[in-house]
């Protein structure tokens, strides 16, 4: 049954974007373990092209290895996603920070108009 397996992977994936990702595995009556193996199976590519009805069996060393760097790569990619948004923040502060009046006076030379130091 890749077909439903397939189904509930997308439907749980869904529901969690709104929170409801246990709230879908209660009423479904699937656990989060079943959820985890058949990600798994979905990215090593064993659930693809399979007949209705066909069982499924352990992922081969191949298909392990492609799941684990699919599963490396979309951490990867949801890390550099929060890394830009960081640094795009980081960016607009300063550039609001260097026209601020505060900044002008704060960044000149320690010695005010008298040459004083301060």
């Amino acid at each position: 049954m890749p077909a439903e397996k397939l189904r509930h992977l997308a439907a749980y994936e869904a529901a969690c974007q709104d929170g409801q990702g246990g709230g879908y595995l209660r009423r479904e009556g699937l656990y989060s373990s079943q959820i985890t193996e058949w990600r798994k199976l979905r990215d090593g590519g064993a659930l693809e092209g399979l007949p209705p009805g066909a069982k499924v069996g352990k992922l081969s060393a191949e298909q392990a290895e492609i799941a684990r760097l699919r599963a490396q790569l979309s951490k990867a990619e949801r890390r550099l996603a929060r890394t830009e948004v960081a640094l795009e923040i980081m960016g607009k502060h300063t550039r609001s920070w260097k026209r601020s009046p505060r900044a002008r006076r704060t960044s000149s030379h320690p010695s005010d108009a008298d040459g004083r130091v301060c």
